[in-house]
C-alpha cells in the first residue's frame, strides 16, 4: 500500500468515526443501505468480469445492474443527513466518472474490454464500494 492510500484510508477512518460519533451530522447506520452496497458490490464485480465479452450479450443485466445503482443513490438521498453517501453513490453511478458508471459507458461504446483494463478498473471500483460500505458501517447504530 503506497504513502497516498495509506493517508487516504486513515483520512477516511477518521471523517467517518468523527462523523459517527456526531451523530446530529450524519445519519444513523442503516442496515438496507449496508446490503444495498455489499450486494450491488458483489453483483457488479460478477459482472465487470463479463466485459471482455460483447457488451450485447450482458445488455440487461447491465441495465438491472444500473437499476438497482439508482436505487440505492435514491435511498441515500432520500434520507436526512445522507449528503455524503449521497455523494458516493452519485460519483459511482456517473458516466463521466472513472468509477461503475464509466466503465459501463465505455464497455457499451466499445462493445468489449481487455482484461488487463478489466482487471484494472475492478480494483478501483471495488476500493470505492469499500468506501461506500466502511461509511455505512461506520455510522451511529444506536440511533436508528
Amino acid at each position: 500500500m503506497t504513502n497516498s492510500n495509506v493517508l487516504s484510508r486513515s483520512w477516511l477512518i477518521l471523517v467517518v468515526s468523527t462523523l459517527a460519533a456526531c451523530s446530529s451530522l450524519i445519519a444513523a447506520f442503516s442496515q438496507t443501505a449496508y446490503e444495498q452496497a455489499t450486494s450491488i458490490k458483489a453483483e457488479s464485480l460478477v459482472l465487470m468480469n463479463k466485459a471482455t465479452q460483447p457488451y450485447s450479450q450482458h445488455a440487461q443485466e447491465v441495465e438491472a445492474l444500473m437499476l438497482n445503482v439508482d436505487k440505492a443513490y435514491e435511498y441515500a438521498k432520500g434520507r436526512p443527513k445522507n449528503e455524503i453517501s449521497t455523494e458516493q453513490w452519485a460519483k459511482m453511478k456517473d458516466p463521466h466518472s472513472n468509477l461503475l458508471g464509466g466503465f459501463v459507458k465505455r464497455w457499451k461504446e466499445q462493445g468489449q474490454l481487455s482484461p488487463v483494463f478489466v482487471k484494472e478498473a475492478e480494483a478501483q471500483i471495488a476500493k470505492a464500494f469499500d468506501q461506500i460500505i466502511e461509511l455505512e458501517s461506520g455510522k451511529n447504530k444506536e440511533n436508528k
